[in-house]
C-alpha cells in the first residue's frame, strides 16, 4: 500500500529511526517488549518518507504524502486480532444517547464516515490507509490496510453489553464504548508474508549512551522554529451560536445583495488584546495556506478587524462551505453541521508577517485555547 512502493533509502532511513528509537525502550520499561510512544512514531515517519505532519490538524489521519492520507498507530501485537481505537465522540454524545442500539451504531457509522470524508475533502487527499507498528518481544511489526467507510448499509449482529456495542459490516468487526464514547476497530495483524519484521536490539543501559553522545556534542538541538505563534479563531459567534446571517453565514446579512460563498471567520476582540500585532494591519493582504496545499491572499477586515476573508470575498466560502462542509448555496450552516464533523474553531499558526497557515480544530479548541492562554 505504501512502505512497499517508497524509495528504498526512505525505508531504510524509517527503519534505522525505528531500530534507534526502539532500542532507548528501557528507559521506561523493563519488559523485552521495545516501546514506542505514538508521537515519536509520527515524528519518525513524517522525517523518513517526507510526509506532511498532520498530528495537530484533528483530523482522521496523523500524516499526508501526496493524495494518500495515513493514519499510524502503535500498538501491542497480542493475539493478532486486537481492538483498537480509531474515533472518539465524547462531544458528540447528544447525537447518539438516546438512540437504540442498533440506530446508535448507525449513527455512530455515519459520523466516522462524515469524518474520514472532512478530511479528505480539506486536505485534498484522494485514498487513506492504516500504517502500524506492532511492538511483539524483541521486534517491531509493520502492519498496513486500507482505511474503509463503515458500509452502513451491511451492518449487523449488533450485540449490547454493558459496557459496549458490538457490531460488524461485513468487512471489519467494531465495538464502541459506552462509557468512553470510543469506537474500536478490529485489527488482523497475524497475515503472512508479513510486510516487515525489524529486530530490536534493546540497550542494557541507555542512560549512559544518550550521557555518551551529549558529551561529544553529536545531538542538536532540534525545534520548529517555523512556527512564531498560534491563536485559535471560533466558527461561531457569541454563546457558541452560528449566526444566520454573520459569519459563515454572511451570505444573508440583509444590507446588500451577497455572492453564495461570501464568508468570514470571527475574529474575537479578545484576540486582538492578548496577541496584538499577530495579524497584519487591517485589509493589509497576506498569504493564508490551506491544508490541501494551496494558498490563497486573505485580510483582516471590517470595525475592529472582527472578520478574517479571503481578498476575493468569495474564495474561502467556497472551500468552506462548497469543498469541505459540500453544502448547497444558500444553505444555512448550522452548529449540528460543524458537531456532525466534530470541529467549531481553526487554528491559525503564524509563520511570518504575511505568512500563515489555517486548520479545522476539534470541538472545544477555542475554549481550551482561551482558557490557556487568555485567562
Amino acid at each position: 500500500m505504501f512502505f512497499d512502493h517508497q524509495i528504498q533509502n526512505q525505508r531504510q532511513e524509517y527503519l534505522s529511526f525505528l531500530k534507534t528509537v526502539g532500542g532507548l525502550s528501557n528507559l521506561f520499561s523493563d519488559s523485552n517488549v521495545p516501546y514506542l510512544y505514538y508521537r515519536i512514531a509520527e515524528k519518525i515517519f513524517c522525517r523518513a518518507f517526507d510526509a506532511e505532519d498532520l498530528s495537530r490538524s484533528d483530523v482522521s489521519v496523523d500524516a499526508k504524502k501526496g493524495t494518500l492520507g495515513i493514519w499510524l498507530k502503535t500498538f501491542l501485537a497480542g493475539n493478532g486480532r486486537t481492538l483498537q481505537k480509531v474515533a472518539e465522540f465524547n462531544a458528540d454524545r447528544p447525537l447518539y444517547e438516546n438512540l437504540t442500539p442498533a440506530k446508535l451504531v448507525r449513527k455512530i457509522a455515519h459520523l466516522r464516515n462524515e469524518r474520514i470524508t472532512f478530511t479528505q475533502a480539506t486536505h485534498g487527499l484522494t485514498n487513506s490507509i492504516y500504517h502500524c507498528v506492532l511492538r511483539e518481544e524483541w521486534r517491531f511489526v509493520l502492519f498496513e490496510e486500507a482505511m474503509d467507510m463503515i458500509a452502513i448499509e451491511n451492518i449487523g449482529n449488533v450485540k449490547k453489553s454493558a459496557s459496549s456495542i458490538s457490531f460488524t459490516d461485513g468487512l471489519h468487526e467494531y465495538s464502541f464504548s459506552l462509557s468512553k464514547s470510543t469506537l474500536m476497530k478490529r485489527f488482523c495483524t497475524n497475515q503472512e508474508p508479513r510486510l516487515q519484521v525489524l529486530e530490536i536490539d534493546l540497550l542494557e543501559d541507555p542512560l549512559l549512551a544518550l550521557r555518551w553522545l551529549f558529551t561529544i556534542n553529536f545531538l542538536q538541538e532540534a525545534s520548529d522554529t517555523a512556527i512564531l505563534e498560534t491563536v485559535y479563531l471560533p466558527l461561531y459567534g457569541r454563546d457558541h451560536i452560528v449566526y444566520p446571517k454573520s459569519g459563515l453565514n454572511q451570505r444573508n446579512a440583509w444590507w446588500r445583495a451577497r455572492h453564495a460563498d461570501e464568508v468570514y471567520i470571527p475574529i474575537p476582540v479578545e484576540i486582538h488584546h492578548h496577541f496584538p500585532g499577530f495579524f497584519p494591519w487591517r485589509d493589509s493582504h497576506f498569504d493564508l495556506h490551506l491544508p490541501n496545499g494551496n494558498t490563497m491572499r486573505a485580510k483582516v477586515c471590517q470595525d475592529w478587524g472582527k472578520a478574517l476573508m479571503s481578498e476575493s470575498n468569495r474564495e474561502l466560502g467556497h472551500r468552506i462551505l462548497r469543498e469541505v462542509l459540500r453544502i448547497p448555496e444558500w444553505t444555512l450552516v448550522t452548529s449540528e453541521t460543524l458537531d456532525i464533523l466534530g470541529i467549531d474553531s481553526v487554528r491559525i499558526d503564524k509563520r511570518s508577517d504575511w505568512s500563515f497557515d489555517i486548520n479545522f480544530a476539534k470541538k472545544g479548541s477555542y475554549d481550551d485555547f482561551v482558557l490557556r492562554r487568555m485567562t
